[in-house]
């Protein structure tokens, strides 16, 4: 076990919103649809010279395909586009919104936040606050428990979190390099969860659960942190590099310890799905049998998608959404390279 785990489900890392609810989850899929085979193709002379066979990203990952968004097009744009689709579907005027928290990791540049091109997208009033917060692919969930908590405190009155990430130029800087004559099949592993990325966007209403009775309600949740394991990832918009066997074997540990406490609290063993940050078919695979969870319980989206980082996991949620009932118990399972994981549980 991490020696930055503690196991005490009742100290900061637990949080209860007391009168949060979501009232809507959109999502958007980018339209070019990128087989793995693409990077196989590419790849082609590297694989042989380093002796790989081809194939790894679908055989090891699961991921047959991930998305681009076609040349030219915003992000920023297409997470406009979603929160504007979250608003219809929750009801809610533009005029009435009073936080934007864009979650994006791949932002076109370090300043001005990506949250000030969205809110101005939007046409969201002056009176709406809006930033972003960047936690690697933890971000939607870290901005679900900001929002939950500023509504609460009376502070706003309906917000919005959103996220669009675009990965395209990581993966044509990544096959530029990996077709480089001196690269080593170290390089190769340790660039090889780039390629399993893709581009997407989701957007969330938050709303007050006693103006909503209709809404989900936000119920509660844990966190933890393992940060001793801060350096296991890490990216720019050109480059990442991911020592994914580490990630893998110390990042499973912060959730089994983040959802025993949930479910000590609230007996989370016995909900009725559990929608995961959606990272490759080992990740989920692991998260299912170390936590003990029903397969069937545990939607997948990476094989077609790929890990969409932050908004995989809120992706997830608007695509598996139809299939829920009222009254559902829903984990909102997040975690990121850093490494953090939180999670929530939603009333459907």
């Amino acid at each position: 076990m991490n020696d930055q785990t503690h196991g005490d489900p009742l100290g900061n890392s637990s949080f209860r919103p007391a009168n949060a609810a979501l009232l809507s989850v959109a999502h958007l899929e980018a339209p070019v649809v990128v087989p793995s085979s693409h990077f196989d193709d590419v790849l082609a002379p590297t694989l042989e010279r380093l002796r790989l066979r081809p194939g790894l990203l679908e055989k090891v990952a699961g991921v047959r395909e991930r998305r681009w968004w076609s040349p030219g097009q915003d992000a920023a744009e297409a997470a406009a586009e979603t929160g504007a689709k979250a608003l219809s579907e929750a009801g809610v005027d533009a005029k009435d919104v009073g936080l934007l928290i864009s979650t994006t990791v791949t932002r076109p540049h370090l300043e001005p936040a990506v949250a000030t091109s969205v809110h101005h997208q939007m046409d969201l009033p002056p009176s709406a606050l809006n930033f972003d917060i960047t936690n690697a692919c933890l971000g939607w969930v870290n901005a679900l428990q900001v929002a939950s908590a500023m509504i609460d405190a009376g502070a706003v009155r309906y917000a919005v979190v959103l996220g669009a990430e675009d990965v395209r130029s990581m993966h044509q800087g990544t096959i530029e390099r990996l077709q480089g004559g001196e690269v080593t099949r170290r390089d190769f592993l340790d660039q090889f969860a780039t390629m399993t990325l893709g581009c997407g966007a989701a957007a969330a209403v938050l709303g007050r659960a006693d103006e909503h009775p209709e809404a989900h309600r936000v119920l509660g949740g844990t966190a933890r942190a393992g940060t001793a394991h801060h350096e296991l990832c890490i990216g720019d918009m050109n480059h990442m590099r991911t020592d994914a066997k580490l990630m893998l074997t110390e990042g499973i540990e912060i959730v089994a310890d983040a959802f025993a406490g949930g479910d000590q609290q609230w007996g989370w063993s016995g909900a009725d799905r559990f929608v995961i940050h959606q990272i490759s078919r080992v990740h989920t695979d692991t998260v299912v049998q170390r936590l003990g969870l029903d397969p069937d319980k545990v939607p997948m989206t990476f094989p077609t998608w790929g890990n969409v980082g932050p908004i995989s996991l809120p992706m997830t949620l608007s695509k598996t959404a139809p299939e829920l009932a009222a009254g559902d118990r829903v984990i909102a399972m997040g975690v990121g390279s850093g490494l953090n994981s939180a999670m929530i549980e939603i009333a459907w």
